[in-house]
């Protein structure tokens, strides 16, 4: 993509005045605009060192409303970041509905300066850019406009660049100088060695959803008018697309990718054998058993930086909270986190659905147990229609995508479905209902959840079908007596751990 431009353009300062002075009316008409259809809006800045980025924003930015952007500089990641998988940090940039993010360098470069150079950084880095572009469309899914730019300039002209900036005594990488041999100073002066590099970035995440324009920065004044026009024309063709078709503010979705997805015949529900149980005897002597090796494990787990993700969903009055109590029962508090997941506020309604999680997902070493999950989107949020079609049929691909960069960064996912009859839940329901001290566990929500049983049944088939993963498989645990259930969780956790940390 490199190759063949043409860094000879360049335009006089009167040029530039005079479209500059148009241009920066129609961004600020079009950025008010924008917010009013709750348009999001990213912008990728990426680059040379040298190529004037900085200057190039700034110019950029000076016709915005300050309040309706986000400026962020993606420098080193922190302790707690690095113990995270690698896109989590970006997710939580991303912008409301209505705002622009404007991103200093990106994903992109801080996936070439801690991928490139390590032991088998050719696999990291195919993995990482397959990651990017999950990352990518699930947002122009979800209505996002993401615009990309590379600033290119010539290693000649990065030269003398070089030359102006160290008599004025400018330091080139600011916060993240790590000496003369650092990774980050690496790739300022490394010209020739990244050039295949960031080709291969570009060529491989130049897609139609989330293009790239590379901007020829040898000439400044050229480099600020050719991102203006860019940005201009794609906001003006978003908003175009919105009002010209009303309520539809998302492309077209492809057909949802269920590979590596193990076939399931019949009703996962229905097989389920809710006769088990256990004694009360047996289930003391499991608890006992099975905590004990749990407390153990969760030490081998942060020696050896493995993170746990648990999520339990099924049914209203199942017994997740209970399940969940004797999980975390002999655990240490400092290693792991139960989080509880209601209905969303209206923050996290104007970001994309899996925004809302990423803060939780546990870091190396740690355990983040999910008492309900992302996939609301596929269950409550499909049945009382809180979201489209289009949405939660999408959702079954972007929560595999999700979770497979959960797998991959060696996160360990039990993803649990506590199984029972509607005879047991009304039993439950009206215990609790006759119970001062339970009767705040039962709401009118459950109520009506319970009147679309046979709705709700019907998305929990298809969401086993379509996101029972090898990595990421669902366990239905028979759930009508409260004993084997506990049981059976405590169980399988200690086990598959134990198993886990063997290949460790």
């Amino acid at each position: 993509m490199l190759e063949n431009v043409d860094l000879s353009q360049a335009i006089t300062n009167e040029e530039y005045k005079i479209s500059m002075k148009t241009l920066e009316v129609k961004l600020g008409e079009l950025q008010r605009r924008a917010w009013e259809l709750k348009i999001p809006i990213i912008l990728v800045f990426e680059g040379w060192h040298a190529s004037g980025m900085g200057e190039d924003i700034n110019r950029f930015i000076l016709p915005l409303d300050p309040r309706g952007f986000d400026f962020h500089t993606m420098a080193r990641p922190c302790y707690e970041n690095r113990l995270k998988p690698f896109l989590l940090r970006f997710w939580a940039r991303i912008p409301v509905k209505g705002r622009i993010g404007i991103f200093d360098r990106s994903w992109y470069s801080r996936a070439v300066i801690e991928l490139f150079g390590k032991e088998k950084d050719e696999i990291a880095l195919e993995k990482t850019l397959e990651e990017i572009t999950y990352f990518e469309r699930q947002l122009v899914d979800d209505g996002y406009l993401i615009l990309k730019f590379f600033l290119h300039i010539s290693e000649k002209e990065q030269k003398e660049r070089f030359k102006e900036i160290k008599k004025k005594d400018i330091p080139l990488i600011l916060d993240e100088y790590e000496g003369k041999n650092g990774k980050e100073l690496d790739f300022i002066e490394q010209y020739d060695e990244h050039l295949p590099v960031v080709e291969k970035i570009l060529e491989k995440t130049d897609v139609p959803n989330a293009p790239w324009t590379i901007v020829e920065a040898n000439d400044r004044n050229f480099a600020v008018l050719k991102i203006m026009v860019t940005v201009t024309h794609a906001i003006e063709k978003s908003i175009e697309k919105i009002t010209k078709i009303p309520g539809q503010q998302t492309i077209k979705y492809l057909d949802i990718v269920t590979t590596n997805l193990p076939v399931l015949n019949g009703s996962a529900l229905e097989k389920a054998d809710l006769s088990k149980n256990l004694s009360v005897e047996e289930y003391r002597e499991s608890k006992k058993l099975y905590q004990h090796r749990l407390e153990t494990l969760q030490y081998e787990l942060f020696r050896k930086k493995r993170s746990v993700v648990i999520i339990f969903e099924g049914w209203d009055a199942a017994g997740k909270g209970g399940d969940i109590r004797r999980l975390v029962e002999e655990l240490n508090p400092r290693l792991y986190r139960v989080v509880p997941v209601g209905s969303p506020n209206d923050t996290e309604k104007a970001h994309h659905y899996l925004w809302r999680f990423c803060d939780a997902i546990p870091m190396a070493g740690h355990i983040t147990i999910f008492d309900r999950s992302w996939y609301g989107r596929v269950l409550v949020e499909r049945v009382e229609e809180f979201c489209t079609e289009e949405e939660w049929r999408r959702a079954y691909r972007e929560i595999n995508e999700f979770e497979k960069i959960l797998a991959d960064s060696g996160a360990i996912i039990f993803k649990f479905w506590l199984q029972i009859d509607k005879e047991t839940q009304l039993e439950r329901f009206e215990s609790r209902l006759n119970d001062p001290e339970k009767r705040w566990k039962i709401t009118e929500d459950d109520w009506r959840n319970r009147n679309r049983w046979d709705d709700y049944k019907v998305a929990a088939e298809e969401m086993f079908q379509k996101t029972s993963t090898t990595g990421a498989p669902w366990i239905i645990i028979e759930s009508r007596d409260k004993r084997y259930s506990r049981a059976k969780v405590l169980k399988t956790v200690a086990e598959t751990l134990e198993e886990e940390l063997k290949k460790a």
